[in-house]
C-alpha cells in the first residue's frame, strides 16, 4: 500500500483544522484592530471561538497600543505547528527559521487573501441588496472601509460608480506579487 495513501487525508484534516482556527484568529485581530462593532454576531462567534488560548497568552504578552500582539503570536504559533505537522507527514526536515519564515509567508498570504475576499464580497453585496444592514455586510464594511477610503483618494469621482473596490483588489494582487515570492526565495534559502 502507497505510504500516501493516509497521509494525505491526514495532511487534509490537519491543514483544514489549523486553516480555519488560524482564520478565526486573524479575523479577531483584524476586526478588533479595525474598531469593528464587538457586539456584532460575527464578532462575538469570532471571540468566543478565540478567547481560551487567547486569555492564557494575554498573561505573557501585553498589548502594544492597538496591536493586539498575542492574538499575532498566537497565529505565528499555529502557523508554524501546522507547518511542522504537514512537513513531517511528507518526510521534510526544516531548520527553525526557514519554518518561521514560510509560516510567515503564510500568514502574510491569508492577511491579503482576507482583504482580497471582504473587498469582493462588499462589492457584490453593494451591487445585490445595496443599504441593506447585515451582520455580514457591517463586518465588511469595518474590514475594509480604510483601504477603500485610500483608494478613493486617488480614484477620481465618476458620477456615482465607485471604483475604489477594483482599485484596491489591483493593489492587493500587486502585493502578493510583490511581497510574497521574495520571502519564498528567503525561506528556501534558509532551509
Amino acid at each position: 500500500m502507497d505510504s500516501s495513501y493516509l497521509t494525505n487525508p491526514i495532511i487534509l484534516v490537519i491543514d483544514t483544522l489549523f486553516s480555519l482556527y488560524i482564520l478565526a484568529v486573524l479575523l479577531r485581530f483584524l476586526l478588533q484592530w479595525c474598531g469593528a462593532a464587538f457586539y456584532n454576531p460575527i464578532s462575538q462567534f469570532l471571540v468566543k471561538v478565540t478567547h481560551p488560548p487567547l486569555r492564557i497568552l494575554r498573561r505573557f504578552v501585553p498589548p502594544m497600543g492597538k496591536i493586539d500582539t498575542s492574538s499575532l503570536v498566537l497565529v505565528l504559533a499555529l502557523q508554524m505547528l501546522a507547518n511542522f505537522s504537514i512537513l513531517i507527514l511528507q518526510g521534510v526536515t526544516i531548520n527553525i527559521g526557514a519554518l518561521a519564515l514560510l509560516s510567515l509567508t503564510d500568514l502574510v498570504s491569508l492577511f491579503i487573501n482576507i482583504f482580497v475576499f471582504a473587498v469582493f464580497a462588499r462589492a457584490l453585496l453593494s451591487w445585490t441588496n445595496p443599504g441593506a444592514f447585515h451582520s455580514a455586510s457591517s463586518i465588511l464594511a469595518s474590514l475594509t472601509e480604510p483601504l477603500l477610503d485610500i483608494c478613493r483618494k486617488f480614484i477620481p469621482d465618476l458620477g456615482g460608480i465607485d471604483l475604489s473596490p477594483l482599485a484596491a483588489l489591483l493593489f492587493l494582487q500587486l502585493a502578493k506579487m510583490v511581497i510574497l515570492p521574495p520571502l519564498h526565495q528567503l525561506a528556501s534559502l534558509i532551509s
